[in-house]
């Protein structure tokens, strides 16, 4: 049954696609923020150099290579599989177990390396223009301290972008999470697209492309509402009725 296939197969898929996303974030944001603020130093340099790569590098070529380093060379993290899992009902998770965690954080690193960098460039260029600004030159004129002014009112400011590109890019971890998934031999619905491509299961193949539709138009849902929460312009607008 077509259902029962996608509802054992989902939670490996958002569960990696969720890690993806809150590396992605994690490292992502304070990054751009440092080379924006530090722009010039090395560290700085490194950074978007770091970012140049990991934009260019395809993720299956990323995958090979933590495999050969850290599965095969180091043989400190397993290169294939979900690990051990909880079962919590019906869903089924590896965030409860430590073997779980192991084989996460391999395909983890693999699928959130483009939205890492991607996030970490696009901070970096909106936190610039926002420095730029005559709002930000009237904080520093009255006094207020470099931290503020930073992370009071120029980060705030870029953020509304970043929820957007984020967004999309979320709703992408899990529709082409089948690279990663194939590499690493997750058994996530990616892996089960490609086995039902294989065997021409239409069935499956339309179940799978309508979920991920589903799926798209619940994050944008989510992205627009948290535009009301970021940007205290919107709220504004809606509260006056658009005057």
């Amino acid at each position: 049954k077509v259902s029962s296939l996608i509802a054992e197969r989902l939670p490996a898929t958002l569960e990696l696609a969720s890690l993806a996303a809150a590396i992605a974030l994690l490292v992502g944001i304070p990054m751009g923020v440092y080379a924006a603020l530090r722009r010039g130093n090395f560290f700085s340099q490194l950074l978007m150099t770091f970012s140049l790569i990991g934009v260019s590098l395809p993720t299956f070529l990323i995958g090979i290579l933590l495999i050969l380093v850290f599965a095969v060379l180091l043989k400190v993290l397993p290169s294939f599989g979900r690990g051990d899992v909880v079962s919590l009902g019906p869903w089924t998770t590896g965030f409860l177990t430590v073997d779980g965690w192991k084989h996460l954080i391999l395909p983890a690193i693999t699928l959130s390396v483009f939205q890492l960098t991607l996030i970490m460039r696009l901070v970096r260029a909106e936190m610039l223009e926002v420095l730029r600004t005559d709002y930000i030159k009237f904080a520093r004129a009255r006094g207020l301290p470099d931290r503020t002014v930073y992370f009071g009112h120029a980060l705030k400011n870029t953020l509304v972008p970043v929820i957007t590109i984020t967004g999309l890019q979320l709703g992408s971890l899990i529709a082409f999470a089948i690279i990663t998934e194939t590499v690493f031999q997750w058994p996530g619905m990616g892996l089960l697209f490609i086995q039902a491509v294989q065997f021409a299961d239409i069935p499956v193949m339309a179940a799978y492309l309508c979920l991920i539709a589903l799926i798209f138009v619940l994050i944008n849902l989510v992205v627009d509402l948290l535009y009301f929460a970021v940007d205290p312009r919107l709220r504004l607008a809606s509260g006056t009725g658009g005057h």
